[in-house]
């Protein structure tokens, strides 16, 4: 077996600084947390070490090598970084959702246009490429505007608690329904709304695939300094030939170099 590519030790101090993977730059508040999202452009929530990219996790914990513990309940980083996450989701000036490969992400406002590019299920596409069991919570949704899930459950008619979720998260993934708030009295639930209602400037229109795939690429260069085979489409869940048109679009332009196939570098590296 080929052995991994390794990360270049300039290159992870860079990420260090950028992705807040040191202790006198770690996130212990919902103000911090939205100033490093915004400087990232979009990050996970909570991802450890072990996972490529930017993490919400990684950032509160302020190291490099944060792994989550077997018993989150009582670990008080996750505790935080799930306090965090709650706090973003209610504030409200951050896209979250899960994505491509069900991954929960959050996204600054300035690239929620270029993921909605990729990602984003139009309405005139719903009844192509949505189920019927998203489109009947879609249709409530429409309707009711925010409910919480067990009576979007009910008034969907989908009485099966894993069909639902199912839905739910296509709906995500399809960049139409977010989260709006986690309630836990009198018991855990989440309330959902229409993307659109928070980032309708975003999420009426749908630009150039091609410039969404570039400017994604740049997006998590930009805080990477460089990038590896298969790097970004893990980080994003872009396929891997998406993930290199966006990487070979920045060569082109002169913002990044590349010194062998699937590895590509900052041209000028700026200062975290």
């Amino acid at each position: 077996m080929p052995s991994k590519p390794q990360i270049p030790a300039e290159v992870e101090d860079y990420r260090d600084a950028r992705w807040c993977r040191e202790a006198t730059r770690s996130v212990d508040s919902v103000a911090d947390a939205e100033r490093f999202i915004e400087q990232v452009g979009f990050a996970a929530c909570l991802t450890d070490s072990r996972r490529p990219g930017p993490s919400l996790y990684v950032a509160v914990c302020g190291r490099r090598d944060a792994v989550l513990p077997r018993h989150v309940q009582k670990d008080p980083e996750t505790s935080l970084t799930w306090t965090l996450k709650d706090q973003l989701v209610r504030r409200g000036k951050l896209y979250y959702g899960k994505l491509a490969r069900g991954k929960a992400m959050f996204i600054a406002p300035r690239m929620v246009p270029y993921f909605y590019a990729i990602w984003g299920v139009r309405r005139s596409e719903e009844r192509e490429k949505l189920s019927a069991n998203a489109r009947a919570v879609l249709k409530v949704l429409r309707k009711e505007w925010e409910m919480a899930s067990s009576d979007l459950r009910k008034e969907s008619g989908i009485t099966d608690r894993a069909t639902f979720t199912r839905a739910i998260d296509e709906l995500q993934a399809a960049m139409i329904v977010v989260p709006s708030e986690a309630v836990y009295l009198p018991k855990f639930t989440y309330l959902w709304t229409l993307g659109i209602g928070r980032f309708p400037d975003a999420l009426l229109k749908r630009g150039n695939r091609d410039t969404a795939l570039r400017e994604i690429a740049r997006c998590f260069l930009s805080g990477a300094g460089m990038t590896i085979p298969g790097e970004l489409a893990r980080v994003t869940g872009l396929s891997r030939p998406e993930a290199g048109r966006g990487n070979r679009a920045l060569v082109t332009e002169g913002y990044a170099t590349s010194s062998a196939t699937g590895f590509y570098q900052l041209a000028a590296p700026s200062s975290p």
